[in-house]
């Protein structure tokens, strides 16, 4: 399995951080979406950002745009349409999925994901961490994992089934990954957990302090 294109995604509202793109915020003197870019480059054959609006606001990191082309909000699914439909046009397979404000993601998570999609016909994997004991007994011991939904395998060739189920209102990722036997891939969540993504002010204190860790 070769190299998959990579997309992130930065179309959410950062309404926790008072709108605007949190992936422009910064910590160690670079933005969020760089350091995203720093860690998936090296994974994948070529990156393109998912967001909307004016694309010129991310001009200094040298990628295409592709917004979202479902009408209205429609969450992470939407964006990876968009990645889906670049790729399509660039001759390819599969794409790797990151979220612009989680800025740690582990430097093997495209191996990782293919790794777990050995032998599916359509590569499809969500990331996971292992959920702590307390997390296990609030949910009433439900799932012992947590899954990333903004960080996935994704294949080409479902692209116009993901499309048909947008316009028709779906919203919820693992509903429809749940639908076409998607699979989990397992990351360790030690020291600290590597999909920590940004949302509010103080997350955003506590991404400064785990850069050294990272």
């Amino acid at each position: 399995m070769g190299k998959p294109l990579g997309v992130i995604l930065a179309g959410g509202l950062a309404t926790r951080m008072g709108g605007g793109d949190k992936g422009l915020l910064q910590i160690g003197g670079q933005s969020l979406l760089s350091h995203v870019v720093e860690r998936l480059a090296p994974q994948v054959g070529g990156l393109a950002l998912n967001a909307n609006g004016d694309p010129a606001r991310f001009a200094d990191l040298g990628l295409p745009v592709v917004p979202d082309t479902i009408e209205g909000f429609a969450g992470p699914l939407a964006g990876v349409l968009a990645g889906l439909d670049w790729a399509a046009g660039q001759g390819a397979d599969s794409i790797v999925t990151a979220a612009a404000d989680t800025p740690f993601f582990p430097h093997d998570l495209v191996a990782r994901l293919q790794h777990a999609a050995e032998g599916q016909d359509y590569p499809l994997v969500l990331a996971t961490t292992p959920r702590s004991s307390n997390e296990v007994l609030k949910s009433g011991g439900g799932k012992r994992v947590n899954r990333h939904p903004t960080f996935g395998l994704w294949p080409v060739a479902l692209r116009d089934d993901l499309r048909a189920e947008l316009q028709d209102g779906l919203r919820k990722v693992v509903l429809w990954t749940d639908k076409h036997q998607g699979r989990e891939a397992l990351f360790p969540a030690e020291p600290f957990d590597p999909f920590f993504n940004v949302n509010t002010p103080d997350d955003l204190t506590r991404a400064q302090e785990l850069l050294r860790l990272a």
